[in-house]
Parts: C-alpha cells; structure tokens; sequence
C-alpha cells in the first residue's frame, strides 16, 4: 500500500491540501471533528474538480456525436474489409483523420478525474489506517477518525469486521446500512444518466453498433458500482455519489439546452424554440442563434424536426438567416385580415363555370372560328342570337370560287354537303 500510495503521491498532497483548506472553512460553522465538516469538504473537493473538467466534457460531447456521425462510414469499412483487419484499421484511422475525431475524447472526463478518485481513496485510506498522508497531519488525523456520516466513519467500508469498526467509535450495523443506502443511491444515479442519454439524446434515425453498446453500458455501469462500492471507504462512496449526481444534472442541462440532431430531445426543443421565437419575433439568446444557424447551414440535409421548425417559423411570417437571426418574411404565409381570420379565409370562393349545352359550345366555337379568320371579317350571326330583319330579307352570301374555276353554293336543306358531282352535258 504504500507504494502505491508513494506513486500517487504527486497528487494525493495537492488533494490531501484542498480537503484541508476546504475543512478549515466548514470546521468554522459546523465544528472541525463534525461529519459535515470532513463531507461537506469532500463534495467542495468533487464540485472544484467538475468545474475544471468542464471544458474536457465539453469535447467528450462533441466527440460523442462526431462519432455517431460517423456510425454508417464505420459499418460500410467494417462490411468492406471485414476479411482484413489491418486494411480496416487503416482506413478507421483515415476517417478519423480525414473528420477530425478521437474515439478516446469521449472518455476524457473519466481519465482526468481518475487520479483525484485514487488520491482520495488513499487519503481516506490513510485515515482509517492511522497513517499520516499528504498536509493531514496527527491532530487533522484524529479529528478525521472522530468524524461520522449519519453515524458511519468516514474511513470504514461496508466489509469491515466488527474490530475495525469499533476502533473508529461505530456500530457495524451503522456502517453497513449507511454504505449500502449510498451505494444504491450511486448506482440508481448511474443508471438514470445513462438511460435519459439512451432514451432522450440519441439520434433514433440511426442504428448502429455504438446505440447497443451504450444501452450494453447502462447495465453494466451500476452493477460495476455496486460490485466495488463495497470496498470503498464512506468518504470515497461521497466522492463517487456526488460526482454521479453532478454528471446527472450537467446531461439534463445539455439535454434540455444543446441536444443530439434528429433525437427526441431535439424534438422537444425546436417545439419549444419555435413557440419562443413566434411570441418574440426573434431569437434573443446566443445558444438559440448557434442552433438556429447550425440548421440553416444543413440545407436539404435537414432532419424531420429540423424541417418542421424551418415551416414552423415561415408559417409564422419569419425566415431564419444563415447568422441564426430570425426577421420578418417578406411573403408572410399567414397574413391577418382586420377581425384576426387569415387572408385565405377572408378571400371570395372560386365559382365553377356553368356546363353549357351543345348548341352554346358550338356557338362558341364558330365565334372563335370566325375571330381566328381575321378582325375584318364580320362573323355571321348564330342561329340563336335574335334578329331584326326576316330570314327571306337577307342578302344571300357571295358564292366562293373553287380551286378548278366553279362556284359551289349553300347546302339546300336535304342537299348532301361538301362539292357536288358536275352534271354530264346533255348530248344534242
């Protein structure tokens, strides 16, 4: 132990410091051998150590939606080279340069925070043990023995015998249902991360092998915590449960303010955004305006949701601009008349045209016949339009000259249409 102790050391006396600094504070209010002021200095330690790796979460979730980008790539080499493993390696190396990703990068966060987890546990270790690490000297060492979490040592574990929990002032009864509460409580908080990432934040357009590995990882995850929680001293089981819940909250804001494309949550909030931008007429705050210009730069690429928040905005008189502003459409689609009712509503109704009967369509067509002829021509009058002179009182039409030097008059009535046969001259 402690030579592991001695490796750690680089950052096991940093840590050991902050805790006492952080003690120094709370032993003022609360008293310094109290439980909750040794606690309240651990989750100040995991607080403190969150907010610095708040940039690191933020490439872990860029890098996490890079890779289920590139989820349908990644099967089409593992289908192609399936037979070569090295060609395929090479060409998943290729993709991850070629877009700029790091498979690693999702798992940074945990990395970073691994070597505080060590150095607590040490810490703690050293505590239970009676052994002096890091700034802790003999009289924090003693006022840390003395401290109790709801009546459970900070330094004992849910295995300890009867002897180690008496040495530090402790019941085992006490000590076993305190570590057994945290440890459901850390791993019902695992749980519930993981499946409001896999249920909520997941793009469901695709599926790849990366969605059945992290639904494999939601149960994997807190039967690993409850496996080695009960190893794990009290103050560790607050290091980890405090951690847990501010990893659940931190992925219930970005959740709620930043999520996955194409994912229920995405859903949920174009709805929401369209309602905020239509009530002001603009977006107001920085994020909406990343978003807004995020999808306007998609294009036809745009998903479902993403497509109805575009008509969302222009039924309501609006565009969004490629800057992620949102102004006034020039063609608004819904133009209000002046009781409030819709333009289109307030428009007379399309009448059909009447059907005419044979003879007014025949009419029709000889009017058009005659215009089509020329405009100086005078169209003759139809036979049901009403005239003032008798039909005998008309003067008869000009016979017209056939190609061959004839004349061909007006059908008689009973006469067959068209040129007649010439009559043979008669023989003398």
């Amino acid at each position: 132990m402690d030579t592991i102790a001695s490796l750690f050391s680089f950052i096991t006396t940093p840590v050991s410091w902050v805790i006492v600094q952080f003690h120094t504070v709370y032993g003022k209010i609360f008293g310094p051998d109290t439980g909750w002021a040794w606690g309240l200095s651990i989750v100040s330690l995991v607080i403190l150590i969150r907010i610095c790796l708040i940039p690191l979460f933020v490439k872990q979730i860029k890098s996490t939606r890079a890779m289920q980008t590139l989820q349908p790539e990644m099967k089409k080499i593992q289908e192609r080279y399936k037979n070569d493993k090295q060609r395929q390696s090479e060409e998943m190396m290729k993709l991850y340069k070629e877009t700029g990703t790091n498979p690693l990068s999702s798992c940074l966060p945990i990395l970073a925070q691994s070597p505080f987890f060590f150095a607590l546990y040490h810490v703690l270790n050293g505590i239970a043990t009676g052994d002096t690490i890091g700034v802790i000297n003999e009289s924090l060492l003693a006022s840390a023995r003395k401290a109790h979490i709801f009546g459970a040592p900070l330094a004992a574990k849910f295995k300890d015998g009867s002897a180690t929990v008496q040495a530090l002032g402790a019941t085992v009864t006490d000590v076993r249902v305190v570590t057994a509460v945290m440890i459901v409580m850390m791993s019902a908080s695992q749980f519930y991360t993981q499946r409001q990432l896999m249920t909520k934040n997941v793009d469901t357009t695709v599926k790849t092998p990366f969605m059945q590995q992290q639904k494999m990882l939601m149960y994997v995850f807190p039967v690993m915590f409850a496996v080695f929680g009960i190893n794990f001293p009290v103050g560790v089981l607050v290091y980890w449960l405090t951690t847990n819940v501010w990893t659940m909250g931190q992925q219930m804001y970005v959740i709620h303010n930043n999520p996955t494309p194409g994912s229920k949550a995405q859903a949920a909030y174009l709805e929401r955004l369209t309602k905020h931008v239509t009530n002001h007429g603009k977006a107001r705050k920085r994020s909406e305006r990343t978003i807004i210009k995020a999808i306007v730069a998609k294009g036809r690429d745009r998903n479902e949701f993403e497509r109805k928040f575009i008509n969302g905005l222009n039924k309501a008189g609006l565009a969004a601009q490629a800057d992620g502003s949102v102004i006034q459409s020039d063609s608004q689609a819904a133009v209000q008349t002046e009781d409030g009712s819709p333009a289109s509503a307030a428009a007379p109704k399309r009448q059909q045209p009447k059907r005419q009967s044979k003879s007014q369509r025949q009419s029709g067509a000889a009017s058009v016949g005659s215009k089509a002829a020329g405009d100086d021509q005078p169209s003759e009058p139809t036979s049901l339009s009403k005239s003032d002179e008798p039909e005998d009182a008309k003067p008869a039409a000009p016979a017209k000259k056939q190609p061959g030097g004839g004349t061909r008059s007006k059908a008689q009535s009973g006469q067959r249409k068209g040129p007649q046969r010439p009559k043979s001259p008669s023989k003398k």
